[in-house]
C-alpha cells in the first residue's frame, strides 16, 4: 500500500509524549504508576479530560473535575502539575520528516486533541506553518477517537490542497491505539508511534521514499 498524504498527531508523535511527565509526577508525588492514564481512560467520552479537550470546561472547571475524579479513586492530584506535563519537546527527526513530505509535494495535516487553541508564534508557530491543515479538538468541539474529527481532518486537508483527499489516500500516525482504531476503520493506513525511528521507517515504506534521519 502507498499513500499520497499524511496526517500526524502532535503529543507523543511530533513532540515527546506527556506520559513521561505524568509518570515523573506520579513517582514524585507517591501516586500509583499509571494513575493519570487510568483516570483519562475511565468514562473516556465524558470524563474531565474529554470535556476539557472539547472545550466544554475551562481550566478551573477541568481542575476541579479532574481532582474530584482522582479523589473518588482514593488519591489526591494537583491538576496544574498534570497540565504542565503537556508541554513536550519537539522531536527533530519527526519535524524533518514533515519538511521532507512537504518538499515532495505530499499534503500534510495535524490532528490533535488539545485543551486550548495552539499559539501560532515562536517555535510552535514555525512547526504549525509546515502543515496544510490543522484540526484541534478544542476548536472543533469533538475529539479523538470520535470518527467525526477524522472526517473533519480530511475535509480541511482537501480544502487546503484544492482536491479531494480520501482516508484511503492517507497515513495517520498516533501514539495511542484507541485513536488509531477509528482512523483505520475509516480507511487510513495507521502507524502507532512507540519508537519514532521505527514509525518513520514504516511511513517511508508507505510514501515510497526515505524519511528517517539517516536518509
Amino acid at each position: 500500500m502507498t499513500v499520497s498524504a499524511v496526517v500526524f498527531d502532535l503529543g507523543g508523535v511530533i513532540t515527546e509524549s506527556p506520559m513521561r511527565a505524568f509518570a515523573a509526577y506520579e513517582r514524585g508525588a507517591g501516586l500509583p504508576e499509571g494513575l493519570i492514564r487510568q483516570l483519562n481512560s475511565t468514562d473516556p467520552d465524558t470524563n474531565a479530560w474529554a470535556r476539557y479537550e472539547r472545550n466544554e470546561l475551562d481550566v478551573a472547571g477541568f481542575s476541579a473535575a479532574f481532582e474530584a475524579e482522582a479523589a473518588a479513586a482514593g488519591h489526591r492530584i494537583d491538576a496544574s502539575r498534570v497540565l504542565a506535563g503537556l508541554r513536550g519537546e519537539l522531536r527533530p527527526a519527526m519535524v524533518a520528516a514533515v519538511r521532507r513530505l512537504r518538499e515532495a509535494g505530499l499534503p500534510v495535516g495535524l490532528l490533535s486533541n488539545n485543551v486550548a487553541p495552539m499559539e501560532r508564534t515562536g517555535a510552535l508557530g514555525d512547526l504549525l506553518g509546515l502543515f496544510d491543515a490543522i484540526v484541534e479538538s478544542s476548536v472543533e468541539g469533538v475529539r479523538k477517537p470520535e470518527p467525526e474529527i477524522y472526517r473533519r481532518a480530511l475535509d480541511r486537508l482537501s480544502e487546503a490542497v484544492g482536491r479531494r483527499v480520501e482516508a484511503t489516500d492517507c497515513a495517520y500516525l498516533d501514539d495511542l491505539g484507541i485513536n488509531l482504531k477509528p482512523a483505520r476503520a475509516l480507511g487510513f493506513a495507521t502507524i502507532k508511534v512507540v519508537d519514532p525511528a521505527v514509525a518513520l521507517a514504516e511511513l517511508s515504506e508507505l510514501v515510497g521514499f526515505p524519511l528517517d534521519a539517516a536518509a
